[in-house]
This record gives C-alpha cells, sequence and structure tokens, in this order.
C-alpha cells in the first residue's frame, strides 16, 4: 500500500490529484505505472456517473421544451411540490423583468433568479454556468449593456443548441455560449466580473472544483452569485444516494455549513447564504453570494 500512495505522490502535485481523475487528463497527469494516481476506482467512477445521468435528463429536457411539448414530459425536475407551488422553473420569474427572454425563461428548470441579486452593471462581463435554454444569460446581456458581455457555459448540446436559438430570436449581440464542464471553465484567468448559476453547483460530482474554478476566472472584487439547493443537515441517506434525486437537485446539495466552507477554502469572502423556498422535506432553494478579495 505505501508503495502504490509513494506512486501516486510521483505522478501528480497535490492540486493535480484532484482533477486527475478525469479520464481526459490522466494520461497528462499519471505516469503509466499509477493506475488510479491516488484516488480510488470508486471516487473516478462517481463523477463520471453523476455527470452522464445529469447530461442525458437535461437533454431530454431540451429536446421536450424544443419541441414546445409540455416540459413536465422530459423535466429534469419536478416544478411544484406537492401543495402546487413553483419551486423551481420559470414561474420564480414572475417579478423579474424578462423582455428579451420569454422563450428562455419558459424554459427555465432552476430553483431561483440569480440576476435578481447579482447587482449586474453596465459593461460588465458576466458568466453562467450552467446556462441551460439561457435565461438568466440573456437577462444579463441587457443589463450590462453593449459594452459588456454574458456568457454561457453548458456541457449539453441540446441545450447549447436552444440556448444559440432563443438569443438570436432575442437580437442581443453582446452573448455568447461554450460547451465545456463547470469543473474546468475553457476561460482565462481573471475575465469576468460576475458568475451566476441557477441551480446547477449542486449537479455536479465535484463542488469544491467548480468553486475554485469559479474564484479563479473572477477579476479581484469580482463577485459570485448563485441561486442553488442547500440541504438539511438531516437529510437522509436514501435521498443522498438518489441518482433520479440528484439529476433533480436534491440529492447533491451541500448544507449551509458544507457551502460556506468550501467557498472560503476557494479563496472567497463575504459568504452570505439566505434561503428563499423549500423545495424538499430535507432541503431549499438559497441565495448564496460572495466576494473574490481586491
Amino acid at each position: 500500500m505505501a508503495g502504490l500512495e509513494a506512486t501516486a505522490l510521483e505522478c501528480c502535485t497535490t492540486e493535480q490529484q484532484g482533477s486527475c481523475c478525469e479520464p481526459s487528463e490522466k494520461d497528462a497527469c499519471c505516469r503509466p505505472e499509477a493506475s488510479s494516481c491516488g484516488c480510488s476506482d470508486a471516487e473516478v467512477a462517481q463523477p463520471a456517473e453523476v455527470r452522464e445521468q445529469v447530461r442525458e435528463r437535461y437533454a431530454a429536457a431540451a429536446v421536450a421544451l424544443s419541441d414546445r411539448s409540455d416540459a413536465g414530459c422530459g423535466c429534469a425536475v419536478e416544478l411544484e411540490d406537492k401543495h402546487g407551488r413553483g419551486v423551481f422553473g420559470a414561474s420564480l420569474y414572475e417579478d423579474e423583468q424578462t423582455p428579451d427572454a420569454p422563450q428562455a425563461v419558459a424554459a427555465s428548470l432552476g430553483c431561483g433568479v440569480p440576476t435578481a441579486v447579482a447587482d449586474l452593471h453596465e459593461g460588465e462581463t458576466v458568466l453562467d454556468l450552467g446556462s441551460g435554454a439561457g435565461a438568466d444569460v440573456l437577462i444579463s446581456a441587457r443589463r450590462v449593456g453593449p459594452s459588456g458581455k454574458a456568457i454561457g457555459l453548458d456541457m449539453t448540446d441540446e441545450m447549447l443548441d436552444l440556448a444559440r436559438r432563443n438569443a438570436q430570436e432575442a437580437g442581443l449581440e453582446n452573448v455568447e455560449f461554450h460547451k465545456g464542464y463547470i469543473e474546468d471553465i475553457p476561460l482565462p484567468d481573471e475575465s469576468v466580473d460576475v458568475v451566476i448559476s441557477n441551480c446547477v453547483l449542486n449537479l455536479s460530482g465535484d463542488k469544491a472544483r467548480v468553486l475554485r474554478d469559479a474564484a479563479r476566472l473572477l477579476r479581484p472584487g469580482g463577485r459570485f452569485a448563485i441561486s442553488d439547493v442547500i440541504a438539511d443537515e438531516d437529510m437522509d441517506e436514501a435521498t443522498r444516494a438518489d441518482m433520479r434525486q440528484w439529476t433533480g437537485c436534491i440529492a447533491g446539495a451541500l448544507t449551509r455549513r458544507e457551502f460556506e466552507d468550501a467557498l472560503a477554502g476557494a479563496g472567497l469572502v463575504d459568504i452570505e447564504i439566505r434561503e428563499t423556498h423549500r423545495v424538499h422535506e430535507h432541503a431549499g432553494a438559497a441565495i448564496i453570494r460572495a466576494t473574490k478579495p481586491s
């Protein structure tokens, strides 16, 4: 065992060990004789399984939405609770002005409205992680104006196609969409002023890595403002292990304490977490904000 650990340490730096379990990166940072780079087989498999399950369900949702069919037929989340109250989706935007994005908003599967709390300003560059059908990107584009830019990142081709059509119909030119993973964002260091996201971080199998990469992208003084689900401390293990619940934004959620620790670990400060509404017996939607030190 000691020999394996020594080989793993030789093959990867501490930072690399946090990422080289990904098949696409393993060859680059691991020596051939090191079979796991310090990572167990379970750790290798879980993020990939989570990612593929999420991709399949959101691709199906995008197809259903593109066909203008009932979103429930392919939707990745349950939009209403058992009392018929909207907890995910377009109903949460009722008080938000969205003249440029009616179809994108109608396709929203998020648990909040991050653009309402991101305090966007003219000329800023905004990045939306897991941008889906593009609602928050299009709203952001209008807020930052022609001198600013709104960027969407998504891993699902079907969602990207839908978002680009929505952007074209909105007629906004300060918008762009990229394909990629939120754990490995294909943008340079300190290139954005604001990172937003709408109920996507909980879908990742490596949330700490997402937050570190988001912090890397932010300029000094930049803002992190997302809507996401936070789990109650007493969430049962059966719910946490349920993959359908995970892709529906519940099982993968961090607790408030875990979120605070992860944000601080990424180097962010001025951390604020405020619950907005309940989405599950053991979880609530929340606004999560933080700042990169200037």
